[in-house]
């Protein structure tokens, strides 16, 4: 039922953190594994460490605030490999921390291009090679700030609780052509966009007095739920956030 043999995934983000090792726990499936980031130094040490790994994974620059990024990266994946079969999208930004009252119009245009209207733009356009063989599968990451506010975030919690909503409108409109759209939401995981949170000592021992299990997640930690939600043994689950945080939400 896990088994990606054949199927075509395009993971955004996927050169570090969560969707690294997304991209490689797809590979490892069997799938054929597309990662695209904004910076070529990132993708080619992402790439030489799947190889390394033993798995052949390909990669695009992507700006995914820039829908002509987003098609190139989807009409060269056809050209490969004939379709898409699987999209995550990752990737995400936060150019601001700070109350929200004090945020500007660029904060919410970056933020909102990328986090909302970039995952959008994505599942559109893969939705042509989706809809042509009645079958895919759509991963929106969010957060748990999508549903309790963290601190200093506010922008950004607004644009994963939208991402929320995105999910459930694209489940509806796609389920008739067999086509899955759910959420993951993580919580906090150890990566470089929440290095200044773990890099904090003080900060880090309020953040592990918080989560029941007593440690911060780990990229690999949301890899199986995103396989999960990839394959076959999710085909009737839709329009669904899945929480994985070690109980902080709780």
């Amino acid at each position: 039922m896990f088994d990606l043999k054949n199927k075509t995934a395009i993971i955004s983000g996927g050169s570090k953190g969560i969707g690294k090792a997304i991209a490689f726990k797809f590979a490892e499936a069997g799938a054929n594994v597309v990662i695209c980031s904004r910076k070529k130094d990132n993708l080619d040490n992402a790439i030489e460490e799947a190889r390394l790994s033993g798995f052949n994974i390909i990669g695009f620059e992507c700006n995914t605030g820039n829908i002509e990024s987003i098609n190139n990266v989807v009409t060269n994946t056809i050209k490969q490999f004939n379709k898409v079969d699987i999209l995550v999208n990752n990737a995400a930004a936060n150019p601001y921390y700070g109350p929200i009252l004090n945020s500007e119009d660029s904060h919410w245009e970056k933020i909102w291009d990328i986090n909302v209207k970039g995952y959008f733009n994505f599942a559109k356009a893969c939705s042509a090679s989706m809809e042509n063989q009645k079958s895919g599968k759509i991963i929106n990451v969010a957060s748990i700030a999508a549903k309790t506010p963290l601190d200093g975030l506010g922008v950004y919690n607004i644009s994963k609780a939208a991402v929320v909503m995105l999910t459930k409108v694209l489940a509806k409109e796609m389920a008739i052509s067999n086509i899955q759209v759910n959420t993951l939401a993580p919580g906090l995981i150890k990566t470089d966009f929440s290095k200044a949170l773990w890099e904090n000592e003080s900060v880090y021992s309020q953040i592990i007095k918080s989560i029941p299990q007593g440690r911060m997640g780990e990229p690999e930690d949301i890899s199986g739920m995103a396989l999960y939600l990839a394959s076959d043994a999710s085909d009737f689950i839709t329009g669904s956030m899945f929480t994985v945080d070690g109980g902080i939400t709780t």
